[in-house]
C-alpha cells in the first residue's frame, strides 16, 4: 500500500510526505513560495513518462545524452478545475533514431505511464518530439 500525508505549516503552505519518507513543500496561495498541487501533478506526469522513455531507450541501446520532458496544460474553467488538455514536449539529444524515440514515447503513453493513464480520464494528452544536437 502506498501512503501519503500533508501537514499544514503556515499561510497556504504545506509539507507533503509519502511512505518513502521524502518530503516536498506545496503552496496554494498567490505568493507561490512552492509548487502548487496541480503543478506537482504535471511534474509527476513528466517524471513518469521520462522514466519510461529513458528505460526504453536504454534497452534499445540508443545513444541519447540528454532528455527533457516539458508539459503545457489547460484547465477547465469551472470546478473542479481539472486538466483538459496537456501537451508533452520531449527534447532529446544524442544519436537517437527518430523511430526509436517515437516508439519509446508511444509505449510510455499507451502502456507504461500510470500518471498519463489517470490524467487521460479528463485530459487530451498530445506530444511532440524535438531532436537537439
Amino acid at each position: 500500500m502506498i501512503t501519503a500525508k500533508v501537514l499544514w505549516t503556515d499561510n497556504e503552505r504545506y509539507i507533503g510526505e509519502a511512505g518513502s519518507r521524502h518530503a516536498i513543500v506545496m503552496d496554494t496561495a498567490s505568493e507561490k513560495t512552492a509548487n502548487t498541487p496541480m503543478e506537482l501533478v504535471l511534474i509527476a506526469l513528466c517524471g513518469c513518462t521520462a522514466s519510461d522513455v529513458v528505460g526504453i531507450l536504454r534497452k534499445k541501446r540508443e545513444p541519447f545524452t540528454h532528455l527533457e520532458v516539458r508539459a503545457e496544460a489547460e484547465r477547465a474553467t469551472g470546478y473542479p478545475a481539472v486538466y483538459t488538455e496537456i501537451k508533452l514536449v520531449y527534447r532529446v539529444s544524442g544519436k537517437v533514431s527518430a523511430k526509436a524515440m517515437e516508439d519509446a514515447v508511444r509505449l510510455s503513453k499507451e502502456k507504461y505511464c500510470s500518471v498519463s493513464a489517470m490524467l487521460e480520464k479528463t485530459a487530451k494528452i498530445t506530444f511532440a518530439i524535438e531532436h537537439a544536437e
